[in-house]
């Protein structure tokens, strides 16, 4: 291993691009309302949609606008969630990685710059078109740079049989999925539900 930089704690990154006190309070009652279709309070439906890699910030943004257009002819009855996904496992570990490692594609990895990237992708969707966000929880220690903002979080495929994925999924407020492995084990989906239904103890950022 190589030390590269100390990258600023989560609440320093938070502080430096901070959601809107206007967006916060949308947020509470928006969450409520995902909350109240989960538990089988509301009949709407939660629709999470949109590319599985978010990789250039101007194309996600025209398309969150066009989707804030298709919000409102549907809100009666689909509750919409754009899907912001910023991070790429790679299953053989090889290629681009996401905005975390590279938030330009043309360019190395800077992680710093990849943080605020994201941060800042995640911003610009809520106050410009009023919708809260889901991503992909493809490292847990880096939820906590985004937990203000985002309203869903997804455990993809090759995540969701990971011990440390379930754990802090069991700590998250707000709806976390869980997708099917990549060899499709429908049972391995529903133990890993299971076990972030419980509490537990274990260690997070320290």
């Amino acid at each position: 291993m190589e030390f590269v930089r100390k990258l600023p704690i989560p609440k320093e990154i938070r502080e430096m691009y901070p959601l809107s006190e206007a967006s916060r309070e949308k947020k509470k009652i928006f969450d409520a309302e995902v909350a109240r279709v989960f538990s089988g309070e509301s009949d709407k439906k939660i629709l999470i949609i949109g590319p599985c890699s978010a990789d250039n910030e101007e194309s996600v943004m025209d398309y969150c606008h066009r989707l804030a257009k298709v919000r409102e002819t549907v809100k009666d009855k689909l509750i919409i969630i754009p899907r912001i996904y910023t991070n790429k496992p790679r299953t053989t570990g090889d290629g681009y990685k996401g905005m975390l490692h590279q938030p330009d594609p043309e360019k190395g990895s800077d992680m710093l710059a990849g943080i605020i990237a994201i941060r800042h992708l995640h911003l610009r969707v809520i106050e410009e078109t009023g919708m809260f966000t889901a991503d992909e929880m493809l490292y847990p220690e880096n939820y906590q740079y985004l937990y203000d903002l985002l309203s869903y979080v997804a455990i993809g495929a090759h995540s969701v049989e990971n011990q440390q994925h379930r754990l802090v999924s069991s700590g998250i407020e707000i709806p976390v999925g869980m997708k099917n492995p990549t060899g499709g084990d429908i049972s391995v989906m529903l133990n890993s539900v299971m076990a972030a239904q419980h509490a537990h103890t274990f260690l997070y950022r320290g």
